[in-house]
């Protein structure tokens, strides 16, 4: 395990968020979808979402996209300071049942929603700052695509996020592209070939007339 539980949960619920809202694409478009998302990443225990949580939690998607997006060192440290500050971190160790056991809350248990994944983002991020490991901070490489991830492998070699097939896509377009390759450079030997062919006709052609005209 590279990372805490608590770490790594926040991480990757941290980067979903920012991917929930892609180019012409947003998947928290009212109060259900965002109790389907919090679901998902167990945020547990917690009220009912409201229209006003929606709103905030829409809010701070671009604040999480900029951790991204920010350069390693300082840049990135005074963003991390800036959502723990306004979530008004709070840290407390809790067992709250469902097989967790103790593990760390960084809000009090009447914070907002927008506040409790903030200040947990913001948790995370310190990690990885204090660690050195902000280069798993990665965007997605296939072109068009505006998706983050937390690169958690242990080389540090993912390239692609798992949102839209993008490495699948990547690796089906790289392989045409290869065969293509392979084609262009087959039909350039049968080219050659041919014109070695007809080279070898001409001479044979010219021995024999000199062999005629002897």
């Amino acid at each position: 395990m590279l990372f805490a539980h608590d770490t790594t949960a926040a991480l990757v619920l941290a980067a979903d968020l920012v991917n929930s809202d892609l180019i012409n694409s947003d998947e928290l478009t009212d109060v259900a979808a965002l109790d389907v998302f919090l679901d998902k990443h167990q945020v547990e225990p917690r009220r009912p979402a409201t229209a006003a949580d929606l709103g905030a939690v829409h809010a701070l998607r671009p604040r999480l996209r900029a951790l991204w997006q920010a350069s390693p060192g300082q840049p990135l440290a005074e963003l991390v300071n800036d959502l723990l500050r306004d979530s008004d971190a709070r840290p407390r160790l809790t067992d709250h049942g469902g097989g967790w056991g103790w593990h760390l809350h960084v809000t009090g248990p009447d914070a907002s929603l927008e506040h409790r994944l903030a200040a947990q983002a913001g948790f995370a991020l310190a990690d990885l700052v204090r660690l050195r490991e902000t280069s798993r901070l990665r965007r997605c490489e296939a072109p068009a695509c505006d998706a983050v991830f937390v690169d958690l492998s242990k080389n540090r070699s993912r390239r692609y996020c798992d949102t839209g097939n993008c490495g699948n896509r990547q690796h089906v377009a790289a392989y045409r592209e290869r065969r293509a390759g392979r084609g262009a450079a087959s039909e350039g030997l049968g080219a050659a070939s041919e014109g070695l062919g007809a080279a070898s006709e001409g001479l044979g052609a010219a021995d024999a007339g000199g062999a005629g005209d002897a």
